[in-house]
């Protein structure tokens, strides 16, 4: 039962990624190696965030939130967007179209995500004795950030990558890149600061992921169309 729960979750946390990379065209033009870059990247990004958390942010005597220590956070979450611009405009990649390189660039960093922060807790914790529904909350919660991901690869190939949008999308594209860049610390402090139980933070975390999703197809079909 613990051996056929831990794999229960494995899917449900993993398995997205692969339905998603081979019920796209991502796998026909293989992107693989585009998204193993992004895999890459995000770890390196990550140690950086892990540095700069150590050297900046104090570590709290109690279970009070410090608004500046958040603030910190936020912004330190902004390595994020300069990792996903590396990836997308200082890597070499194979001659494939803009739609292709982002969705494999979120790809890879949501799945390098869901490996650094969820594989090994799942490894220990599935496999108890116990029934827990804490590991299939955090299965949803890595879908969730796989589409957030997503999200925000494509909102980086519009900054980056496409020159001839129109100007009065470029202030919404930049508002909503920072939202998703700061999604980690909004849902830490909707957990530390107003006491959200996980299924609550998870709830939030899929409705925005959703809506965040809407909204950048909706300016990446708008930023598609030529513009006179």
């Amino acid at each position: 039962m613990t051996v056929f729960h831990f794999f229960n979750c494995a899917i449900l946390t993993f398995g997205p990624h692969a339905v998603y990379y081979s019920a796209t065209p991502l796998s026909e033009y293989d992107t693989i190696g585009t998204s193993v870059k992004a895999f890459i990247v995000y770890f390196g990004t990550t140690l950086f965030k892990l540095f700069c958390l150590a050297t900046f942010l104090n570590v709290p005597e109690n279970d009070s939130v410090d608004l500046y220590q958040e603030l910190l956070k936020a912004i330190i979450g902004f390595t994020d967007i300069a990792g996903i611009y590396f990836v997308l405009t200082q890597l070499t990649h194979r001659n494939i179209s803009q739609n292709h390189k982002f969705q494999a660039v979120g790809l890879g960093w949501a799945f390098a995500d869901s490996a650094l922060h969820r594989l090994l807790p799942l490894w220990v914790g599935a496999r108890g004795l116990e029934f827990t529904w804490e590991h299939i909350l955090q299965g949803l919660e890595a879908n969730a950030n796989l589409v957030l991901n997503l999200s925000l690869a494509s909102l980086g190939s519009l900054m980056w990558i496409r020159k001839n949008k129109p100007r009065t999308l470029i202030p919404i594209i930049y508002l909503c890149a920072g939202i998703l860049a700061t999604m980690p610390s909004i849902t830490s402090y909707l957990r530390r600061g107003l006491g959200w139980h996980l299924t609550k933070v998870i709830g939030f975390e899929l409705c925005s992921s959703l809506t965040m999703a809407f909204i950048s197809w909706q300016l990446f079909s708008v930023c598609q169309k030529p513009t006179n």
